[in-house]
């Protein structure tokens, strides 16, 4: 199976007769640095287009028609977190309602952090609060895990040991430097006990809204004493 996120109509029959729709994709970094790796900009003005507090993402999504497809506003057609993170998340939601879906789940994030810009996580709690008020007949599930790591991707074990001890550090304080240090005060996540937790959550319609790591743990322990039995 093969679609495009930023086309409806390329993902609309894989929709049709499911029990849940997830939403997993997102962009951690945008890519401004391309064209300051490339010559075609200043370092100075690559960062201030990356910090840039405001950013265009698609056309109003609650506006368009079924089925119509995202447009980049930015004039060079960035794919920004606006569009990713936001956009693509409200409107697959909406096309989950419009079928008929029941469920719906989107992968979002515990917090942001100091060295990324603020609309990283700004936009994926937009996302959160449209899709909760604008399609109150959907169950959503909005899960939100801190950092993922996996042993395939080998360069994610070292961050994750250093995640592990800030936010033992954090703990210890009684979480009082989450707010200095974002994500990065939240315990790292296995990313496959995260998906033990997802399909946890799709299996107990009492969940809906936010999921944060506590409850992802204790999902994900409840999947692993049902499968020991």
């Amino acid at each position: 199976m093969k679609a495009d996120i930023l086309k409806p109509r390329s993902y609309q029959p894989f929709l049709k007769g499911a029990d849940a729709v997830i939403h997993s994709m997102g962009i951690l970094i945008e890519a401004d640095y391309k064209g300051v790796l490339q010559g075609k900009e200043s370092i100075y003005g690559g960062l201030k287009r990356a910090f840039s507090t405001t950013k265009g993402g698609s056309q109003n999504p609650l506006e368009r028609k079924p089925g119509e497809g995202l447009e980049p506003q930015e004039e060079d057609g960035q794919l920004t977190y606006e569009l990713m993170n936001r956009d693509s998340a409200i409107t697959l939601a909406q096309e989950t309602a419009n079928e008929r879906v029941p469920t719906f789940l989107y992968i979002s994030a515990a917090a942001g952090t100091p060295i990324l810009p603020a609309r990283y996580i700004t936009t994926k709690r937009d996302a959160e609060s449209t899709i909760a008020s604008s399609l109150p007949r959907l169950r959503s599930i909005f899960v939100r895990p801190a950092f993922l790591y996996d042993s395939s991707r080998a360069f994610t074990i070292p961050i994750a040991a250093a995640g592990s001890v800030a936010a033992t550090m954090n703990s210890l304080t009684g979480g009082r430097l989450t707010w200095l240090m974002g994500a990065g005060g939240i315990k790292p996540l296995r990313a496959d006990l995260v998906g033990e937790a997802v399909v946890e959550a799709l299996a107990d319609d009492s969940i809906k809204g936010p999921v944060e790591t506590k409850e992802i743990e204790e999902l994900a322990n409840r999947a692993w004493r049902r499968g020991m039995l």
